[in-house]
């Protein structure tokens, strides 16, 4: 069943209307093999997804490696294209356009990178780097783009003369900020934000997620923010959803999803947040085996054979009902995921 969403309390200044909305999104790779390299089988990296972003809100993203949630930055951005399913950004219906014709939509979506190091490239000064959108886009002239790239840098927390200098010469934390510079040159609406701090030390972690809700207040951004750490996202979300397998399982308000987690899979994530008080102890929840191959998900629930909640095989293979369990809260409802799950069909 695909995933929906219900209406939701707007972020100040919102209007009704999504900023971005992805219906029914589906991006299966495929595998091949053999002597003349047919495709065998399917990756079913992201499998009907749907989600939706008001204008100046943060949506956090979270699941385990290999969930297919960076699949899904790419696929908004259009670094791989959806293979069925629409994304939708401010009224125009993306993935039916030419790569000619998306162009002008590319300077309203840009994309944060998880490495620094890979993302920005070494041969180039960060003048050229921050200068480079300008020139893709033909926009001002070389005293223009000077100027702009001097007042990026300041925006982002670093002095006017790292432009002459090149990345390998800055720190982890301040290459992020030389790619959060290049993401915001050209004022988008959206960003990307691709498990931005987790290659990055805990000490600049916090800095750098200060620095993105201080542009996000100051530009009236939206993100897409994705990550593996509830910790994190839970410092900069308005709403979170949980992916696993390529699938939503739960969605909605931050606050609710960490009070009132259903799913059993994002208690299961909740349980593993440090408690930053070593006289409480949290219970940790234990999932058993392996995240299945998104070649070869299992029929029916994917997460049944991992809980830790009782289930027959013959309920395994049932799959769930993702359904509104409070306002705005969307929980996918499954004997093996949901205690009492009966109550809210």
């Amino acid at each position: 069943m695909p995933n929906t969403e219900a209406a939701r309390p707007l972020p100040q200044g919102a209007s009704n209307a999504p900023l971005l909305e992805i219906k029914n999104l589906k991006m299966h790779f495929p595998v091949k093999g053999g002597v003349l390299m047919r495709a065998k089988k399917v990756c079913k990296a992201v499998d009907d997804v749907s989600l939706s972003i008001q204008p100046g809100e943060t949506l956090g993203l979270v699941g385990e490696s290999g969930c297919g949630k960076s699949t899904l930055g790419n696929c908004v951005v259009r670094l791989n294209h959806p293979t069925a399913g629409s994304v939708n950004f401010n009224g125009i219906e993306l993935t039916r356009l030419s790569r000619k014709a998306l162009k002008p939509y590319r300077k309203d979506i840009q994309m944060i990178f998880q490495d620094p190091a890979e993302s920005l490239n070494a041969r180039h000064s960060v003048r050229e780097i921050l200068e480079e959108p300008f020139i893709l886009h033909h926009i001002g002239e070389a005293d223009f783009r000077r100027k702009k790239v001097h007042e990026l840098l300041e925006k982002v927390g670093l002095p006017s003369s790292a432009a002459d200098r090149f990345p390998f010469e800055f720190s982890g934390g301040q290459r992020q900020r030389i790619g959060i510079a290049r993401a915001i040159a050209l004022n988008p609406k959206l960003i990307i934000c691709d498990e931005p701090v987790s290659a990055l030390d805990v000490s600049v972690q916090s800095q750098v997620l200060n620095l993105l809700l201080d542009l996000q207040k100051s530009m009236d951004l939206s993100y897409l923010f994705i990550a593996h750490d509830l910790a994190v996202v839970k410092h900069i979300s308005d709403r979170i959803a949980i992916m696993y397998l390529g699938k939503i399982v739960e969605s909605g308000p931050a606050d609710s999803i960490y009070r009132h987690p259903y799913h059993a899979y994002t208690k299961a994530l909740i349980s593993a947040i440090p408690i930053p008080d070593p006289r409480k102890k949290s219970e940790r929840i234990i999932l058993k085996g392996d995240v299945p191959s998104p070649i070869d998900p299992p029929v029916g629930c994917a997460f049944a054979r991992r809980s830790w909640m009782p289930c027959t095989e013959a309920e395994a293979r049932q799959p769930g009902v993702f359904k509104e369990v409070r306002p705005g809260h969307w929980v996918e409802l499954h004997p093996a995921t949901v205690e009492n799950y009966k109550d809210f069909l």
